[in-house]
């Protein structure tokens, strides 16, 4: 029997993710989500909401540019898998958790007022302004022919 182990959520980070490295300086980022789903009740007809928080953990350079673009609030698109983790607390009890380690990423909505996405915007060349006898033509270029069109 085939085993699948996928995850895919859409929601807002309840918290600033917070960014460590391993001894061998991988980068581990740790972030909370929240995801809301509505629906009306069939019963009473009644609105209701329902909000899951996921726990996520994101390795190397995914971690790093989770850490320096989202703040609590951010939306975020994530695919990743489950991971089950176990441990005995300091007090002797079991305890688990179950997370999800992000494998691929999106962020969602716009970014805030004054954000440049942490990249200097490309410098624009001034645009030339054509001369009329330089070859130019009211003349739209011919259609490609049938054979040329990859589908």
């Amino acid at each position: 029997m085939a085993n699948l182990n996928r995850v895919i959520l859409a929601g807002n980070l309840t918290r600033d993710p917070q960014l460590s490295y391993t001894p061998s300086n991988t980068a581990v980022c740790k972030f909370g989500m929240a995801i809301n789903r509505s629906w009306t009740d069939r019963n009473s007809g009644d609105r209701r909401d329902e909000t899951t928080f996921v726990d996520l953990t994101a390795f190397g350079r995914q971690a790093e540019v989770i850490n320096q673009y989202l703040t609590k609030g951010r939306g975020i698109l994530v695919e990743g898998r489950l991971n089950y983790s176990q441990w005995t607390n300091p007090e002797g009890q079991k305890r688990s958790k179950l997370d999800v380690v992000v494998e691929n990423f999106q962020f969602l909505g716009a970014r805030p007022e004054g954000a440049s996405g942490g990249r200097p915007a490309p410098a624009r060349e001034p645009v030339r302004q054509a001369e009329p006898d330089e070859g130019w033509s009211d003349d739209p270029a011919p259609p490609a022919p049938d054979q040329d069109i990859p589908f």
